[in-house]
């Protein structure tokens, strides 16, 4: 029990916590705007009632995800003020930006989506829609910008006096590549989850026989939106990896839990090793497939654990460079098996909506119902590889996490604020799904639009 490991727990719980509601808010806001697309365009009503069913579980989320948001941000002032003190140059102007632009923007929207139904025209109400969208996507990329910093830094100096990092090329932050991998992939699973979540509600009421006619066209609406972003988020992320390898070879190599360097390189199927000792015990793999995946070719050289620990050694000084191996290794094969039930489940969902055979699917309706948690695995699973993949830097390459915790903080007043933060998160957590249960099964919520 120190401040250190205390503030690690608190960040871990809360921002996973945070992170339920940010890709559903995400996903959902575009999916909504598709809708009343659909609505202005062909005038039919039961686009009107879709936008407004389905807007009641993107405003309860949209909620919660901002009150979550709010309390997160007060970690960097008390738990890691030698972060904020490191990067507050950097890492202040995207948070300023996305807070004083895209979230304004996104909430003043919302309030004319809200209160403009019979207000608005049809298309400024639509103008609306694609605006909290819009607003929605852009808050995300400027926090990712932020992350990305931390990822791949660029565009800055180091102060001599002050040791501290000062932004010196404000494109080079926007523009950095791992923004360019990291904010598609963080769309694409945003409609994904999106999708999972409508036809979850929507296999519910199918299998009670709940009002077919508007719950079998979400359906299907959902399953190609989600078959959509789940195939692109694949892509995306096959990219990523490689951009990884070449800037975070260690994340990768933890992640295959790949010890010694090969050329070619074989994939893990299966490892069972002393995690520890960054030693094989026994593993299932597939030879080169590795290298190829990362290299676009039968070959290539892939660094393993205990050369890159060597590599680091020289480069910044003897220590710990290697992740908690077990746990990238895990969360890396968690999120690629999510992924992939996901692509298929969203294709059966488009196939057999096609012909109206889903109604007598009820097998594959149940497993639905379920299957919406599958997109938060994956996307929970991918942020800890993304987070715990680069330890011990909290910015990469020149600040580690131990540099970053708040030096003054005794433990007994961050066990506090952690117990205080995770009793609230899991209350608001609680409330959120029981609200969203209850209006997305609920068929008075259509009959009180009408």
């Amino acid at each position: 029990m120190n401040p250190l490991s205390l503030a690690r727990w608190q960040f871990s719980i809360v921002t996973i916590y945070h992170f339920f509601y940010v890709p559903l808010t995400l996903g959902l806001a575009i999916f909504i705007a598709i809708i009343e697309t659909k609505y202005v365009r062909t005038g039919d009503e039961m686009y009107k009632k879709m936008a407004k069913f389905w807007g009641k579980i993107f405003l309860i989320n949209f909620a919660i995800g901002v009150v979550t948001g709010i309390v997160q941000e007060f970690q960097f002032g008390m738990n890691w003020s030698e972060y904020s003190r490191f990067m507050g140059d950097i890492f202040g102007a995207p948070l300023a930006i996305e807070a004083l632009l895209a979230f304004y923007m996104e909430s003043t929207f919302i309030g004319l989506w809200v209160f403009g139904w019979d207000k608005l025209t049809k298309k400024q109400h639509l103008a609306a829609a694609w605006m909290v969208a819009i607003g929605s996507n852009i808050s995300a990329l400027w926090i990712l910008i932020a992350n990305s910093f931390m990822q791949n830094p660029v565009g800055y100096t180091i102060d001599p006096e002050t040791g501290r990092a000062l932004m010196s090329d404000f494109g080079a932050l926007v523009f950095n590549p791992n923004v360019l991998h990291q904010f598609p992939h963080v769309l694409a699973s945003g409609v994904s989850l999106a999708g999972f979540v409508v036809m979850a509600f929507s296999a519910w009421h199918l299998l009670r026989k709940h009002d077919v006619t508007f719950f079998r066209p979400s359906f299907r609406m959902a399953a190609i939106y989600t078959l959509v972003g789940s195939v692109f988020v694949g892509t995306i992320g096959h990219i990523q990896g490689q951009f990884m390898v070449e800037h975070q070879p260690m994340k990768m190599a933890v992640a295959e839990a790949h010890f010694e360097t090969e050329d070619p390189a074989a994939l893990s199927i299966f490892t069972i090793g002393n995690w520890e000792q960054t030693e094989e015990i026994f593993s299932i793999r597939i030879p080169t497939l590795l290298s190829f995946m990362t290299y676009s070719q039968p070959y290539g050289e892939i660094k393993g654990i205990n050369q890159l620990q060597a590599e680091f050694e020289e480069t910044y000084g003897p220590r710990d460079y290697v992740p908690p191996v077990a746990i990238n290794y895990w969360s890396f094969r968690t999120m690629i098996g999510a992924g992939g039930l996901m692509v298929i489940l969203a294709f059966l969902g488009v196939l057999w909506s096609k012909d109206r055979k889903l109604d007598e699917k009820k097998g594959y309706l149940k497993i639905m119902i379920y299957a919406a948690a599958l997109p938060y695995l994956a996307v929970t699973t991918g942020w800890i590889l993304a987070e715990t993949g680069r330890w011990p830097w909290i910015v990469y390459g020149l600040q580690t996490i131990e540099d970053a915790v708040s030096p003054n903080v005794p433990a007994w007043n961050v066990a506090l604020s952690l117990a205080l933060m995770t009793v609230l998160y899991t209350v608001l957590t609680i409330i959120a799904f029981k609200l969203a249960v209850k209006y997305g099964t609920s068929d008075v919520a259509i009959k009180a639009k009408e």
